[in-house]
């Protein structure tokens, strides 16, 4: 199962990801986010995975595309993960970009699983807790009811996000069977704050569940 982990803000914390065996690092480019990134360390977090198997993913919600594209030429980056309420023909448009793009699918019930018609050009899925009004995006600690992802079949790799913690990886690794998850709150120990010792626990569990 393929492990992201978002919001990671500090080389302490990408150099123990890349310990771990940890495949993605997410770097959170929303300003109202307590995740959020400057231009400047997401830059040395870039150069710094360079020498690591561990790849970046740059994470944007309802950005202008020429400015996405200014980021992406600024830190090369090779992973997109689109938050927001960006279409396919945005998709389409940074792809020429020769890039990964991620889209997130908000998750409330059975019928937001029909969306992903809407994104053909993406090359991965992530399903997340669908937000309330006045709710960030993403990163709420929330997890909607997995058991409607259950026995998805669709032709493209596909995370789950949203308040995946110690408590519940047993049951999303055994029962719904993830290409991959996305973590975030979950390996905090205070808001915004990844704690080692938090993802080493997680890693282990993963690896045993």
């Amino acid at each position: 199962m393929i492990i992201k982990i978002c919001g990671i803000k500090n080389q302490d914390t990408l150099s123990f990801c890349e310990k771990n065996n940890v495949n993605y690092f997410g770097m959170i480019f929303y300003k109202n986010s307590p995740r959020n990134i400057s231009f400047e360390s997401a830059k040395e977090l870039q150069n710094m995975s360079k020498k690591f198997k561990i790849n970046g993913v740059g994470v944007f919600v309802n950005e202008s595309v020429n400015n996405l594209k200014q980021y992406i030429n600024y830190l090369g980056l090779k992973f997109i993960q689109l938050h927001g309420e960006e279409d396919n023909n945005y998709i389409k448009e940074i792809k020429k970009l020769n890039l990964k793009v991620i889209k997130k699918i908000s998750i409330n019930d059975e019928k937001d699983i029909d969306n992903i018609d809407n994104f053909n050009d993406a090359d991965f899925f992530l399903f997340d807790y669908k937000p309330k009004k006045g709710e960030l995006p993403g990163g709420n600690a929330k997890s909607f009811n997995w058991n409607i992802i259950k026995n998805i079949k669709i032709n493209k790799p596909w995370f789950v996000s949203g308040g995946i913690n110690l408590d519940n990886i047993h049951f999303l690794k055994t029962n719904i069977k993830p290409f991959g998850i996305d973590l975030s709150s979950g390996v905090e120990k205070e808001l915004g704050i990844k704690d080692n010792q938090i993802i080493n626990n997680f890693i282990d569990k993963v690896k045993n569940a």
